[in-house]
């Protein structure tokens, strides 16, 4: 092959380069399809530049009314602070990485771009780009579940019943049409319990509702699960029904889930980072079975919340991470918080090893996964939806402040500066969870360690104190005595 051959970036050896040369001393060059906190974190970064063309949100800008619908992994896009007034897009409408518009280092594309330009992008060897090819066998509702099915099934298998236990922190779920019969006969055995129906690729809360009749779903009852006789019938949207979550764990009544921060950036071997900062999203209405038609007590969206009659947006309906974990530590104490908390840990890595083989793996992707985590009232966290695509649009100053950490901190870890060593367990607020194996902390943390003991606990800090900047501070004077020495 010569020199100049450019090869699918799935297939790149490390012989091919960038005409333009590895990224060293000159500026970074970045794209963005997104006006939000991102494009403001991309825009302040010290040494990157922003690279005119077609796909850039500052000379082509519209709204994707169809991905706010019908993705399976966005937020909502309120926003009050510094970001930009919502969430908007721009569609590609050139493959490949030739020419001003693709002479690139670094690119948050949306999903529908990668989706129709991956397989003809020809990627150089230190290029990135946010999202794996088939990112959506995690993120898509009907997907996440059989997956998860599938390897709690390899697990029992080979490991015994008592290990697939590990995986009991999903709803027993269905596919419709798909599964409706099974689904049926589920139902028949447990009356009078509450089911929900979400739509398998949607956000936002749109399409939920719950019920207690199998007459309320009568739309997926006849004939949708066989083959169309029709060419021009329409094909059935695919749900999932859940059993209903009846005992939530409340605060003041109210119902809430928690929005937590993952990041890959591999699939083999899987190396997954952990944020410290999130929010907990409360619902508006205190909490009730009586009324299960009203989305404002049973949906903690945000897009859902903010039109409720008595929201209050300077307000809004969301805690800290930090907040929630001190809540919980004075109620219960510190280690039945601890074991709630490793109950994520333990969601995260059994979601992500349930793709782990099925993900196409690129060295040049790397993908910021929104979790979505319920507990219940015995302190058990259960998985409700993982998003791809979790809003990065601000609702308010701290929320901006939160996210704008967070994708400042994400840009640390990929290192596109080449400024840290590669060996670290921490940067800013990101910790190192998992490399191939469990990853064991090398120091404590007061408010989420007992005594300050660190022996053969994980690196797992979610909801601790977050001292990123000084921690940033310290990491690279150390990175840089180490790469002079």
């Amino acid at each position: 092959m010569s020199k100049g051959t450019k090869v699918p970036g799935y297939m790149q050896g490390k012989g091919s380069r960038n005409p333009r040369g590895i990224i060293g001393d000159r500026e970074i060059r970045y794209k963005c399809s997104l006006q939000n906190t991102i494009l403001d974190v991309l825009r302040g970064r010290p040494g990157w530049q922003e690279v005119p063309g077609q796909n850039n949100v500052q000379q082509n800008v519209q709204t994707n009314a169809k991905q706010q619908g019908q993705q399976s992994t966005g937020q909502p896009s309120t926003n009050t602070g510094k970001a930009g007034s919502g969430t908007t897009s721009t569609q590609g409408t050139t493959s490949g990485n030739k020419g001003s518009d693709g002479d690139w280092d670094f690119y948050w594309c949306d999903r529908e771009w990668l989706a129709q330009n991956y397989d003809t992008m020809f990627l150089y060897e230190h290029q990135k780009i946010l999202h794996f090819r088939n990112h959506y066998e995690l993120t898509r509702k009907n997907l996440m579940v059989k997956n998860l099915k599938r390897l709690k099934k390899q697990t029992e298998r080979e490991q015994g019943k008592a290990e697939g236990l590990s995986f009991e922190f999903f709803p027993t779920t269905y596919e419709l049409p798909s599964e409706y019969h099974i689904f049926v006969e589920e139902f028949k055995k447990n009356p009078g319990i509450i089911w929900i129906m979400k739509p398998a690729a949607r956000a936002q809360g749109r399409g939920i509702f719950l019920f207690r009749r199998l007459k309320d779903i009568t739309d997926w009852k006849k004939g949708e699960y066989q083959p169309l006789s029709d060419p021009n019938r329409e094909v059935p949207e695919t749900y999932v029904v859940q059993r209903y979550i009846e005992n939530p764990y409340l605060i003041g009544g109210r119902k809430f889930d928690v929005r937590v921060y993952v990041l890959v950036v591999s699939y083999n071997p899987l190396k997954v980072w952990l944020y410290r900062s999130g929010f907990a999203r409360f619902s508006n209405t205190r909490f009730s079975l009586d009324s299960i038609e009203d989305t404002y007590v049973h949906l903690t969206n945000v897009a859902v919340q903010k039109n409720a009659p008595d929201y209050d947006p300077d307000k809004g309906c969301k805690w800290s991470t930090q907040q929630l974990r001190k809540y919980l530590a004075a109620k219960h104490g510190v280690e039945a918080v601890k074991k709630a908390f490793k109950g994520i840990d333990n969601i995260i890595i059994k979601s992500l090893q349930s793709v782990q083989k099925i993900i196409i793996n690129d060295k040049h992707c790397f993908e910021m996964y929104g979790y979505d985590v319920l507990f219940d009232s015995d302190l058990k966290p259960w998985l409700i939806e993982i998003n791809a695509s979790p809003s990065l649009t601000a609702s308010g100053k701290e929320d901006y402040d939160l996210k704008f950490g967070l994708l400042n901190d994400l840009l640390n870890v990929l290192d596109l500066e080449n400024r840290l060593t590669g060996k670290e367990k921490r940067v800013g607020g990101w910790d190192l969870l998992w490399e191939d194996g469990p990853i064991l902390a090398d120091d404590g943390n007061m408010e989420c360690t007992p005594n300050g003991t660190t022996a053969s606990i994980p690196n797992s800090f979610l909801g601790c104190h977050n001292d990123r900047k000084r921690q940033l501070r310290e990491l690279y004077t150390a990175a840089q005595s180490i790469k002079k020495s």
